[in-house]
């Protein structure tokens, strides 16, 4: 590989899922996914560790592949932070920076933000990220950037973003036990809309909403920042789980049915009923107005908790570019124009573009978070150190035995 390249890692640790997705970054900045690779999660609840064994153990083993295809051993990365616990707060600061010819430098404005954070966090909670989104200076508003300006007293408007810290702690552990150091823990929603979203849109006013197994999150852009973040305890896998239970069938089964038989266009004329299986010998039929009344019914849940939110942020029916859909429930088929009458705007489905390399295998939108992660990685310069030779067979199996050595030595 050309030794002017650097890599970075987007590490997607879901309920359900956990995703890979490793960039090449080469001298001129371009981006090229070298590797990449997903694999059924473990230990984690409505998004957050249960316990450190099931996920250390998954992202473990769902490296490996990854690592081989790259031909460079993950051992940083930025990870996804999901949960209800996750929300977004508007703060202030202010300070004052000398005489009116002072001119504002970076030591300024990180006072500013620490004094805007201070005492307006919980001690509970970890700061995930602090937005500016404007800045005063001497009574003058409406500034983007103030570094270099002069003046007196410099006041900050900003949003941040906190998750409680047992989950971020928790998270890192995990990680730390599958020898992955997380650099930074990024709401999986925030990744997910550098990856789909355009600067147009971040201007004019977008939603992106990552629907998960467990969890559906939704983050507001408008005036090129983050404006809100939110999570709904709940996602596709309580549609799975509704329909296992009502029609008393295995979830397995009921998945299979959702994603077969199901659409978001509820309204359209389909037949009355859906057959599975083998005809004459293990075939099943089942009520399609029962199936899509379940089916309904929860996304109607789902998507009407994302609308009290964008309402309680004062952005429903306020966001020019519409809704963006991204994570493992958009592949649900015609989501969008369900979420489009529930939420009565443009939506469309998100995936990410405009990496090279073997991108293309990965233009899904359950793939949106992870190659966010790695787009970040890349932004703020957090390379992957060492190179490797590509892993002899049997090598990552070894490594995958002696994980639970690792997570216990940690402690």
């Amino acid at each position: 590989m050309d030794n002017d390249k650097r890599f970075v890692t987007g590490l997607d640790v879901g309920t359900e899922n956990v995703r890979a997705v490793i960039v090449s970054v080469d001298k001129d900045n371009h981006l090229a996914v070298v590797g990449y690779n997903e694999g059924k999660s473990a230990g984690m609840r409505k998004g957050v560790p249960a316990n450190l064994a099931g996920p250390a153990g998954a992202i473990d083993k769902m490296l490996g592949e990854a690592e081989r295809m790259g031909g460079y051993d993950v051992r940083n990365a930025y990870v996804s932070i999901n949960g209800s616990s996750i929300l977004s707060t508007r703060t202030e600061g202010m300070i004052a920076v000398g005489t009116v010819e002072h001119e504002i430098n970076v030591e300024d404005l990180d006072r500013v933000e620490d004094v805007a954070v201070s005492g307006r966090i919980p001690a509970n909670r970890d700061v995930l990220d602090v937005v500016p989104l404007e800045y005063a200076l001497d009574g003058q508003g409406g500034i983007k950037d103030p570094l270099g300006m002069s003046g007196a007293r410099l006041e900050l408007r900003a949003c941040v973003v906190s998750a409680l810290t047992p989950n971020c702690d928790n998270l890192k552990k995990a990680t730390a036990a599958a020898d992955v150091h997380a650099d930074r823990l990024v709401p999986s929603v925030v990744a997910a809309a550098k990856a789909v979203l355009t600067d147009r849109q971040r201007e004019n006013g977008v939603a992106v909403i990552d629907m998960g197994a467990t969890t559906t999150s939704v983050a507001v852009y408008e005036e090129g920042d983050l404006q809100y973040v939110g999570v709904v305890p709940a996602g596709s896998n309580n549609i799975t789980n509704d329909l296992a239970i009502v029609l008393a069938i295995d979830p397995t089964l009921a998945e299979e049915i959702k994603q077969r038989f199901i659409t978001g266009d509820f309204d359209h004329e389909k037949s009355p009923v859906i057959k599975i299986g083998r005809e004459g010998k293990d075939e099943r039929a089942f009520d399609r107005k029962e199936v899509e009344l379940v089916v309904k019914a929860r996304l109607e849940e789902i998507f009407g908790e994302i609308r009290k939110k964008l309402k309680a942020a004062k952005y429903d029916q306020r966001l020019p570019e519409g809704i963006v859909l991204v994570g493992g429930g958009a592949k649900m088929r015609d989501i969008d124009l369900f979420a489009k009458k529930s939420l009565e705007a443009a939506v469309k489905i998100g995936v990410p573009t405009g990496l090279g390399g073997v991108a293309d295998a990965i233009e899904k939108p359950e793939f949106a978070t992870a190659v966010g992660l790695a787009i970040l990685a890349a932004i703020e310069g957090q390379y992957t150190p060492v190179k490797t030779k590509k892993a002899k067979k049997g090598q990552k199996t070894a490594k995958n035995g002696n994980f639970l050595t690792k997570l216990f030595s940690k402690f």
